[in-house]
């Protein structure tokens, strides 16, 4: 239950802030971090200051951050089905085979959607 709460978190994080950089902050991607507002007031009580973006929060477009949403979603969906992975009872060699296959189809899905988004380099 944590994996599935902190993933949530994390949904709700990369939309927000995703929301924020695309309609209220509009700096584009290119912008100096000392010019940029969205680092203006990031400190927790003043220890960690942002001295750059990260990565995952230069969203460009709408469509960047439905994507980087959706692949937290899977991220939740794969993590659930991992949680009902471990209640199930493996009895025959058919039953074995079966959650492996399972596990490891999962697994593929994820590996070809991040291998579908890549970023292409600069």
């Amino acid at each position: 239950m944590d994996a599935d709460v902190y993933l949530a978190g994390t949904v709700m994080l990369i939309f927000s802030m995703g929301l924020y950089g695309l309609f209220i902050s509009n700096a584009p991607g290119s912008v100096a971090p000392p010019d940029d507002r969205a680092l203006k007031g990031s400190t927790l009580f003043g220890m960690f200051a942002l001295r750059e973006r990260p990565k995952w929060m230069k969203i460009s477009s709408l469509d960047e951050l439905k994507t980087k949403v959706g692949h937290v979603i899977v991220m939740i969906l794969l993590v659930k089905m991992f949680e009902r992975s471990k209640m199930v009872t493996i009895a025959t060699g058919l039953d074995l085979l079966s959650n492996s296959v399972c596990i490891f189809l999962s697994l593929a899905s994820l590996y070809i959607l991040h291998n579908l988004h890549k970023d292409e380099p600069i």
